[in-house]
């Protein structure tokens, strides 16, 4: 009888190294926002991926970054944190990018975790070949991985080979959740992040850092939800970018939010969008609170039967 296999791989790395969009590549739907902003990752995101074999867990992170604001401190505590919690880590590198200090320090972090480690060099898409073994010796000569594994998240290339590399490390033992979830959050969260891609999109400057997506109300029928939600902004100034000219910006975030929340709900939905005022929010603790999710030592309900 085949062993089953279940464990947590983290996604760790610099912002924009690719990590959310490796993990909806692995799964195969989207699950994790992406945009080409730094730190659109803001929590750690729990996808799961169940096969006959075992159940691996897949943890994206925040990006780290030096932090200036609560949120930021928080969105790197996340990321650190998740190096002690996983059974495999996976540091996602963008390998288009020149090796300077900021890829030093994630070798250091990397460096105190004793769980097998890849080095995942994503957007091999983006270079000529020629370019691989010289960065592969590269970092060979600064840490020591089990596999470094070049990929394309964004085209699929060598993810295969990823997964496949990951399943060989991950520990015997029954599934932790329930093999039919995609992930553990709660659908009021997924929703909310859908909405913040959009402003992510339109939006630009430091805006896209300064705003953030709460859900205010969310009534449910058998073939139709109701959702009002709140884009906040840190001034009074930022409001009026948000809503655009004639409310043209916050009517196009919303009915490009809308068509993305009918595939997640799987019904018919009423978006209700609306600007909001929050000073400093970055920094008050009961906003940070309250936009957090984290079902990260929670069960979905135990599957133990493989």
């Amino acid at each position: 009888m085949t062993a089953h296999h279940c464990g947590r791989v983290g996604l760790i790395g610099r912002p924009n190294a690719g990590k959310s969009t490796l993990l909806n590549r692995a799964l195969g739907e989207k699950l994790a926002i992406v945009s080409d902003k730094p730190q659109t990752t803001r929590h750690r995101i729990i996808g799961l991926l169940s096969e006959d074999r075992g159940q691996m867990i897949l943890v994206d992170t925040p990006g780290v970054h030096k932090p200036q604001y609560g949120m930021n401190r928080r969105m790197v505590k996340q990321a650190v944190q998740a190096l002690e919690e996983v059974d495999v880590v996976c540091l996602i590198v963008d390998a288009k990018l020149r090796f300077g200090g900021g890829d030093r320090f994630m070798l250091s972090l990397i460096e105190r975790v004793s769980t097998p480690k890849l080095l995942v060099l994503n957007k091999v898409d983006e270079f000529r070949k020629t370019r691989l073994l010289p960065l592969i010796e590269q970092y060979a000569e600064h840490s020591s991985f089990d596999e470094i594994v070049p990929i394309s998240a964004l085209t699929g290339e060598g993810v295969e080979n990823l997964l496949e590399l990951l399943w060989a490390r991950l520990p015997e033992g029954p599934a932790i959740f329930d093999r039919t979830l995609l992930t553990v959050h709660p659908v009021r969260f997924l929703a909310a992040e859908r909405i913040r891609e959009k402003v992510l999109r339109h939006t630009r400057d430091e805006l896209p850092f300064s705003t953030a997506v709460v859900i205010d109300d969310w009534e449910e029928g058998a073939d139709l939800v109701r959702i009002t939600a709140s884009i906040l902004v840190e001034k009074e100034s930022q409001k009026g970018i948000v809503i655009g000219a004639g409310g043209q910006m916050v009517k196009l975030i919303g009915t490009e939010a809308r068509y993305d929340l009918i595939d997640l709900v799987e019904r018919r939905v009423m978006l209700d969008l609306r600007v909001r005022c929050e000073l400093r929010w970055r920094d008050q603790k009961h906003i940070l609170e309250a936009l957090d999710t984290e079902p990260w030592r929670g069960s979905a309900g135990p599957d133990s039967d493989p």
